[in-house]
């Protein structure tokens, strides 16, 4: 297939990744794929061999077998990027990208072209490079920091573009101090690089400080000396000559007044590219953001950069109120008033005067804040330029000025690794030594999160360094306000502290607006167009908010608010003595939510209202936690009740136990039906999370059967008593208890419980009956639309298809099963069945490609061995490649991977039932006769069966049957193992034609037995009823052991 363009997918590698899809950006979750995916972008279009996908994902303590991680990881990578996006090649894998949507390759073709152009003497060279070096976001490679060669070949031509870059507008004369701020943080990285230190001493001298370039030179020959004993070479020496020039006299006539900067400017290269890119296209460029985001340092540092031959200035409109003052301020900035002061000119004639001063030359005017006077300096953009067509104005303001032709550029916090530089550079300003290193950047990361990357509260916590120490400052942000204060004197108040920032923003919203920025700022998970109308906010008022960088937009109809303002939000709410009020609106809003979404989360539309409580996740657990710490158990009790099944759905987890614990600790009334709820999903999800002791969750769960009885309508609570039986195997009592329910008006309800007696069926080895349960539950969940049961009875009837030999549709139904929990919840691993579906192919004699699933679960489960289910899915896979190993003749293999499962079963005891022990010594008796171990088979049997019959689990009872078969075909007594064979029938309740070693067994019996013989015993073995079936599988595995003499007799003389 052709490879995505850019317009479907890109992928980001210059800073950390980034990917977007046409649907929105993907968050692609752990290090291993996110290194993954980097090493293939860094190939897009090219093959890449396992071994080196490897060698990037594990530059470490790799896994024994590299390649089949590798191939797991991809299996995942796949599931989270566009269809055919990672391609399989002979030995590797091939990222299906065109080379435009990966910013690495896009930047280094930009920047050939670039260094090209720049040779020809071409003027398109300032804008190749200038796009060039805005991809970058941060350091390349940022998810690989162990491709320490390519990381450094990426920052060898980054600098070499720079070095280009800064060359390009040095000869177009366009701004002298525009390259200065790059070459300056550049030059101190690099202290001996000759070029770059050359054209930063050129950009000095064009800038008219010539002096300091002079001061810089001596300094860089004496270091050359020094360290390499070298001499300047011949670009340095020129530089040096044009140094020593006299300088040119200066113009009679200013250029501009922007101030040069004192304190370096750090970060917001792609912000820098795209503001000069978008005044290279538009006449107007808004830059809007939330106070102290850097709008107005980004602006000047833009305008240098990109300052016109005519000249750039900067009109600074805080100071004023008068909305008539703004064509004054422009004009004092620009040195329109020759002689009467400006307070004597009427607007117009002075409006005349700034046209006369900016007409028929090439000029940019900064606009530096426009919020408060926003009508009257949008109506003076629009007049000016249309008066003076060779004139560009770059505004900063809290919201767009909203009029034709302007662009805006919404500019957000600072990316991690720049806020964490301008940390450590400010910080060292006030504290000289101090730096970001191994045991404080964690630290410095955390604390510039808390901030919201935001540069003044950065620069303001920097400070603080002068009297705290780090963790000290880190300490003291539970109350931002008050901790950060003390900025610049020379500072207007609004920047000195970081409350009147903020204060600034509030005080100029309307009351509409106002209202509801308050109120959502006790959303801890955003707010969404739905939560802000049923807080009584119009769509005008959102938007609004929006426009005036009080919330940001997520593009998926959903707003954020930043931390700061947040905090800000509640303040105000606090001093009002709204703010209890506020959270309680808040927990009332999720309550409503989860109960109306809680009837749906079995229907057709569970889709629709999953995806929308994971997007509400941080609201409702902020509400239960509110609800909680405040003592109403009404609101926690509903609310954790509503949410027990999304939670079931979602995994079960211990917080969630947590959260059950503590909805119920609350004192006080709430409703008996939803604590009865809260009550068995408690237990429930502890026994799916494996953290409990049997005794006690058997009184628990018997005293929520207890309490649920006055609820037989309720569609959780009818389930309880069934369920219970099942667990504790009283499979008459739960046939009974079944039946009884089976007339409840709700057809969920009645799905379950076909499924729920298709499981007791199987207890009692009555598989054809079971099947056709099995089908009932599947129809029913399939009409009513759950997708959760369905995958489970598809599962579980995939299983029993196997097992009658319906091969082919067993597997549509694996495949249905996984299509559905992987559309359930995006990125599904559906490890289980997945190993079903192994077990298919083993059966189908397709062992590599059993392997491969087998392996590739394995890894899964290790990368995500935090969830309660990843040790006991691994185990299992451990035993098919075990079961594999064995098939295969291959006994030390399959003993060390049924050593790693022993060793899961052992981590994980609390989660694995008695079965697991069943099958466990069951596939060991196989590698104990294949080793010819006969006392260690004998004990493996015994151990086998009395797990198995503790359980009263058939289908496992006549697995160990088989394995008694074999144990006796070994000892020489075929009639005996063909019997067992029977028994093994009889137990399970059908023969299983998908068990390999039942199969072995009976070809092997039949070989020597012949037919006849075969099958009269295994008849006597199929018609015995149940006790006397399972009294001979006993006799079988507990038969007494031979006399240790005897035994010693009988081997000297087979020696003999």
């Amino acid at each position: 297939m052709p490879p995505l363009d850019a317009s479907t997918f890109t992928v980001g590698v210059l800073g950390p990744l980034a990917v977007g899809t046409a649907d929105g950006p993907v968050e692609v979750a752990g290090a291993r794929l996110r290194a993954l995916l980097t090493r293939l972008a860094q190939s897009a279009g090219r093959p890449v061999a396992a071994e080196s996908l490897a060698a990037a994902v594990w530059p470490e303590d790799g896994p024994a077998d590299p390649a089949s991680a590798v191939r797991s990881l991809v299996a995942r990578l796949r599931r989270l990027l566009p269809p055919g996006a990672v391609a399989s090649v002979p030995g590797g894998y091939r990222l299906e990208a065109d080379p435009e949507a990966v910013d690495l390759l896009r930047f280094e073709r930009l920047a050939a072209a670039g260094r090209r152009a720049l040779r020809a003497g071409d003027p398109a060279a300032r804008g190749l490079l200038a796009e060039a070096l805005g991809l970058w976001r941060g350091p390349a490679l940022a998810d690989t920091p162990d491709a320490l060669s390519a990381i450094a070949a990426l920052e060898e031509t980054r600098l070499a573009a720079v070095e280009d870059w800064a060359e390009a507008e040095l000869a177009s004369g366009a701004a002298a101090a525009a390259p200065l701020p790059a070459l300056a943080e550049a030059a101190a990285a690099h202290p001996l690089r000759e070029r770059l230190h050359a054209l930063y001493f050129r950009a000095l001298l064009a800038a008219g400080q010539g002096a300091e370039a002079l001061a810089r030179y001596d300094a860089l020959r004496r270091r050359l000396a020094d360290e390499l004993g070298a001499d300047p070479g011949p670009d340095l020496q020129a530089v040096h000559m044009r140094l020593l020039e006299p300088a040119p006299p200066k113009p009679a006539r200013t250029r501009g007044n922007l101030r040069a900067p004192l304190t370096s400017f750090v970060g917001r290269e792609p912000e820098r590219a795209q503001i000069a890119a978008a005044l290279g296209n538009a006449r107007l460029v808004t830059l809007c953001g939330p106070g102290g985001v850097g709008k107005t340092r980004l602006a000047t540092s833009a305008a240098a950069s990109t300052a016109p031959p005519g000249g750039a200035w900067i009109a600074e409109l805080a100071p004023v109120t008068d909305p008539e003052g703004v064509a004054r301020a422009a004009a004092e900035a620009v040195g329109a008033f020759d002689t009467d002061p400006a307070e004597r000119r009427a607007p117009a004639a002075t409006l005349e005067l700034l046209v006369e001063a900016l007409a028929g030359r090439p000029a940019l005017l900064v606009l530096d804040n426009c919020e408060h006077l926003i009508d009257a300096a949008a109506d003076f953009a629009d007049r000016l330029l249309g008066a003076c067509p060779d004139l560009r104005i770059l505004a900063t303001s809290r919201e767009p000025l909203a009029i034709t032709g302007e662009t805006v550029c919404h500019i957000g916090p600072l990316g991690s690794q720049a806020a964490q530089r301008l940390f450590a550079d400010r910080a060292a300003a006030v504290r000289p030594g101090f730096t970001v290193d191994a045991s404080n950047a964690a630290d410095v990361a955390a604390l510039c999160d808390r901030l919201d990357r935001l540069p003044l509260a950065i620069e303001l916590a920097a400070a603080k360094l002068r009297t705290l120490d780090l963790p000290q400052v880190a300490d003291r942000l539970g109350d931002r306000f008050l901790l950060l204060t003390g900025g610049s004197r020379t500072a207007l108040p609004r920047h000195q502290t970081l409350r009147a920032v903020v204060a600034w923003s509030w005080d100029l919203l309307e009351p509409s607006e106002r209202d509801l920025a308050e109120s959502a700022s006790v959303f801890a998970g955003g707010l969404s167009i739905d939560a802000a109308e049923w807080l009584g906010a119009s769509l005008d008022t959102l938007t609004s908010l929006a426009d005036k960088s009080i919330l940001q937009s997520t593009g998926s109809g959903r707003f954020h608010m930043l931390e700061t303002i947040r905090e800000y939000g509640q303040e105000r709410l606090a001093e009002t003595g709204r703010l209890v009020k506020a959270h309680e609106a808040h927990a009332a809003y999720a309550l409503e939510l989860a109960e109306a979404a809680e009837p749906h989360l079995r229907g057709p539309d569970q889709i629709e209202w999953m995806r929308r409580l994971d997007a509400e996740r941080g609201n409702l657990l902020a509400a239960f936690h509110f609800a909680v710490g405040g003592g109403d158990a009404d609101t926690a009790v509903r609310l954790a009740a509503a949410m027990c099944i999304h939670w079931l759905y979602a995994g079960a987890r211990p917080e969630v136990t947590g959260w059950l614990d503590a909805a119920l600790a609350v004192p006080g009334p709430a409703p008996d039906e939803s604590r009865v709820v809260v009550q068995g999903m408690a237990v429930i999800n502890r026994m799916m999370c494996g953290t409990f002791q049997t005794d006690g969750i058997i009184e628990e769960f018997d005293a929520v059967v207890r309490a649920a009885a006055p609820y037989p309508d309720h569609p959780l609570l009818v389930l309880a008593e069934p369920l219970l039986l099942m667990f504790i195997d009283e499979h008459d009592g739960g046939f009974a208890c079944i039946e009884r329910r089976m007339a409840h008006p709700d057809p969920w309800v009645r799905s379950v419980l076909w499924m729920l007696r298709a499981l007791l069926l199987e207890d009692r080895g009555e598989m054809t009956e079971m099947r056709v349960d099995l089908g009932r539950a599947a129809s029913g969940f399939r009409d009513t639309g759950d997708r959760f049961g369905l995958y489970h009875a598809l599962n579980w009837l995939a299983q029993i298809g196997l097992m009658f030999g319906d091969l082919e549709p067993a597997v549509a139904a694996l495949e249905e099963s996984i299509a559905l929990q992987r559309e359930l919840s995006p990125g599904a691993a559906a490890i289980q069945t997945r190993t079903i579906l192994a077990s298919a192919l083993i059966r189908e004699g397709r062992n590599d490609e059993a392997r491969e699933a087998l392996e590739a679960v394995i890894a899964e489960a290790e990368a995500d061995r935090d969830h309660p289910s990843a040790g006991r899915e691994a185990l299992f896979a451990h035993l098919g490649l075990g079961d594999l190993a064995r098939l295969e003749g291959r006994l030390e293999d399959a003993e060390r991977h049924y050593t790693v499962a022993d060793g899961l079963r052992e981590d994980q005891w609390v989660i694995v039932p008695p079965q697991w022990t069943a099958l466990m010594s069951r596939a060991r008796i196989f590698t104990a006769l294949a080793r010819d171990d006969q006392e260690g088979a004998r004990r493996l049997l015994a151990e086998s069966f009395d797990a198995a019959h503790s359980a009263l689990d058939m289908p496992v009872l006549a697995k160990v049957a088989i394995a008694a078969g074999s144990f006796a075909a070994a000892g020489g007594d075929d009639a005996a193992a063909a019997e067992l064979l029977g028994v093994a029938d009889e137990l399970r309740g059908a023969p299983d034609r998908f068990d390999v070693d039942a199969a072995i067994l009976e070809r092997a019996l039949r070989k020597r037995l012949g037919a006849e013989p075969f099958e009269a015993a295994a008849r006597h073995g199929r018609a015995l009823d149940r006790d006397a079936a399972l009294a001979r599988l006993e006799r079988a595995c507990k038969a007494r052991e031979p006399d240790p003499e005897a035994r010693r007799s009988r081997g000297a003389s087979q020696l003999d």
